[in-house]
């Protein structure tokens, strides 16, 4: 029996990213030295295998373990794995489900958000004018928050955001209760959600309902001049109609975090446009020591015949 960890879609992600894979080896091997754990391309024989660790693996080569009991999404989202047309659906996948990501991630989405209630680029802008502009407005603070996808990471974050005092109102799929916030679920009332958020922040999972969701007629029903921050995947946003949103004033601005084509190839508007800020997928980024328990929990119960954790639904997508 041995463990597959798959990272990288060609040689040159391998390359990259081979951190990452090295500290995934590094984090399972202090559980069990005896573990015996392959890194791609170096695979053996894939009939040895019975638990793949997949992240952004070369796309067609799962069909080649014959004898895989799970797959493992090395990231709490899956998307990056429900493209390879090759998976075995008779396969349980799972993914990680890491409170140290949603950390991360939470501190990532307040981070920006209070860069945009605080004004921080505008008196930023003072400073290299050598204007002491003292004339308001000096906060934010008025506007409402909106978030769309009020799971684990989203519920989270409007937790802290309204810890803070935010006002803010939510939206998601199916009906949830958190407290701070006013809840809008489904299509019937996305209008009624989109039309109060000043600060539009998506944390959707990607999904057929979902893809292409941050659109030109999305950002219509925003409030004048409203703000986007994108964690959730660069699939969510057509980036075009963010770009004449952006021009024509409906939107004062973008932060994003994720992108249809990543890394962002170099000539990309998105690189140098004053109102957009660009960050490279790091709002909240697997760390293997943290979540290995996890990892090694589901192959404990893999090899004991037990449920495993975080299973994936296919049917929706996570």
């Amino acid at each position: 029996m041995a463990i597959a960890i798959l990272v990288g879609r060609n040689e040159v992600e391998q390359q990259t990213y081979n951190w990452f894979t090295q500290g995934w080896k590094r984090a399972l091997l202090s559980f069990n030295p005896d573990l015996d754990v392959r890194t791609w391309p170096n695979l053996g024989n894939y009939a040895d295998i019975d638990y793949v660790l997949v992240w952004n693996h070369p796309l067609g080569i799962l069909k080649k373990f014959t004898q895989a009991k799970a797959i493992a999404s090395l990231a709490a989202g899956v998307d990056h794995l429900l493209v390879d047309p090759d998976i075995d659906h008779h396969v349980p996948i799972v993914r990680i489900m890491d409170p140290f990501m949603a950390t991360d991630i939470v501190q990532y989405v307040t981070a920006y958000v209070l860069q945009y209630v605080k004004l921080v680029s505008h008196w930023a802008l003072k400073q290299q004018q050598k204007m002491w502009f003292k004339q308001p407005p000096f906060t934010l603070s008025n506007k409402i928050i909106g978030i769309m996808g009020l799971g684990h990471l989203g519920g989270k974050a409007a937790h802290v955001l309204h810890q803070l005092g935010l006002k803010l109102v939510g939206w998601s799929h199916s009906p949830k209760t958190i407290t701070g916030m006013t809840h809008y679920a489904g299509k019937a009332q996305l209008h009624e959600f989109l039309a109060q958020a000043n600060v539009l922040i998506c944390m959707l999972p990607l999904t057929k309902e979902t893809k292409n969701i941050l659109n030109r007629q999305t950002f219509a029903q925003l409030p004048k001049a409203s703000y986007l921050i994108n964690v959730g995947r660069g699939e969510h946003l057509v980036e075009d109609d963010l770009l004449d949103a952006l021009a024509s004033g409906q939107l004062s601005g973008a932060c994003l975090d994720v992108f249809r084509h990543e890394p962002l190839p170099f000539d990309h508007p998105f690189w140098s446009h004053p109102h957009i800020i660009v960050t490279p997928h790091i709002a909240s980024v697997t760390n293997p020591e943290t979540a290995a328990p996890q990892v090694m929990e589901n192959y404990r119960r893999l090899l004991a015949g037990e449920e495993l954790l975080h299973r994936v639904n296919l049917r929706k997508g996570y």
